[in-house]
């Protein structure tokens, strides 16, 4: 049974052994994400050596999670060639990188053959999904939870059977 979710942090403080995440979409609107798209998009580009200019809670957040022993996956199925969002995304990878995260990359012509819940989502330790959804814009419309064991279980071999497909970043080229 899908019910409202408890706020991001609080199921990653819970988390005790692993977080995976899949999204699926090739563009997101994010209002708090919105400055940083428009720098972007007039040629910025974030820095490695100058981790002041571009740290910010969301990395925090993970490394505080990794330092902890949890384990953080992130994979993304995208179109190719690739959005300009997506490329927007690549370029900011090292950050989540950087935080402790693991990312790959799908192209979606390798995923037609993988069954796949409709909606990205999070799985916390294996047992907690936390769907988020999305309008035809990106623009976020909410999230639910569920710990239906037959959800977190065909939520996780989704993941996984893309996370054995998908590219590490560092090898990932757009």
């Amino acid at each position: 049974m899908l019910r409202s979710a408890p706020p991001f942090g609080e199921l990653m403080a819970q988390c005790q052994r692993s977080a995976v995440h899949l999204e699926m979409r090739d563009h997101y609107d994010d209002p708090d994400e919105a400055p940083r798209v428009q720098a972007w998009k007039s040629g910025y580009r974030p820095d490695p050596a100058d981790r002041e200019s571009w740290w910010r809670p969301w990395l925090d957040l993970v490394a505080e999670t990794v330092a902890r022993g949890v384990e953080i996956r992130r994979a993304r199925i995208v179109s190719e060639p690739v959005s300009e969002y997506t490329r927007y995304l690549y370029d900011g990878t090292f950050t989540n990188a950087a935080a402790g995260e693991k990312i790959r990359w799908l192209p979606r012509r390798k995923a037609s053959d993988l069954a796949l819940p409709g909606n990205d989502f999070w799985i916390f330790d294996g047992r907690v999904v936390r769907f988020g959804y999305f309008s035809g814009d990106g623009v976020y419309l909410g999230d639910d939870v569920t710990d239906d064991p037959a959800v977190a279980k065909l939520c996780s071999e989704a993941f996984e059977s893309v996370w054995e497909r998908a590219i590490p970043h560092e090898e990932y080229r757009i």
